[in-house]
């Protein structure tokens, strides 16, 4: 259950500071510190197009693929609505 956490989190937090800040500078390093903080409990996946991917060449069980991208896809729209209350 901590994984599906943890994907969601890194997620918002991932999307947050690219429609936040739109410097690539910062988007790079924040994809990098997203992936080593959550390799360890996640995979660090992040992305639903990662996580197909890692399904698919056996990386990642199949049954986990939709909860992960459900994670995922959560995240990115919480963070998409924390930015619009925020600004």
């Amino acid at each position: 259950m901590y994984q599906y956490l943890v994907e969601f989190l890194g997620s918002l937090f991932f999307i947050y500071v690219i429609i936040a800040t739109n410097n690539p500078l910062a988007i790079g390093f924040s994809l990098c510190l997203t992936i080593l903080l959550t390799s360890g409990i996640s995979g660090g996946v992040i992305n639903p197009a990662v996580t197909i991917a890692f399904a698919s060449i056996g990386k990642l069980a199949t049954n986990e693929v939709v909860p992960y991208c459900t994670a995922q896809v959560l995240g990115g729209l919480v963070a998409v609505e924390i930015y619009k209350r925020v600004n």
